[in-house]
């Protein structure tokens, strides 16, 4: 890969929307959780949104990933919007787990979804 990087301001806009986005994405599921209406584990991303939003602008567009527990943020920049993302979260079907997953088990194209592993 090249050494070489450019990021122009509407370079730095979108990735800085990116990022703006799972925040508010987390900041939600996080208030759903607190509700009791997200159910079992919920591991936000909240903090970490600059780490999936730089390596996905160096990703090439076959790459695959695969995370640990902490999925959503990873989950939104594979492709699922953030409805999709607090669908899963909440158990409806409509999310990209068709609701079975939860928090730890959110897949998509090229995206493996994360694990309950730790350590």
């Amino acid at each position: 890969p090249s050494t070489n990087v450019s990021c122009t301001r509407d370079d730095a806009l979108v990735l800085y929307r990116k990022m703006q986005t799972i925040r508010r994405m987390e900041t939600s599921a996080g208030n759903l959780y607190k509700e009791k209406i997200i159910r079992g584990f919920c591991h936000l991303y909240s903090g970490q949104e600059a780490v999936a939003v730089g390596m996905s602008g160096a990703m090439r567009p076959h790459d695959m990933v695969i995370t640990a527990y902490r999925a959503h943020g990873w989950t939104y920049i594979m492709g699922i919007d953030p409805l999709g993302v607090l669908a899963e979260l909440t158990g409806r079907v409509s999310g990209c787990s068709r609701g079975k997953g939860g928090s730890m088990h959110m897949y998509s194209k090229n995206f493996f979804g994360g694990n309950g592993i730790v350590g």
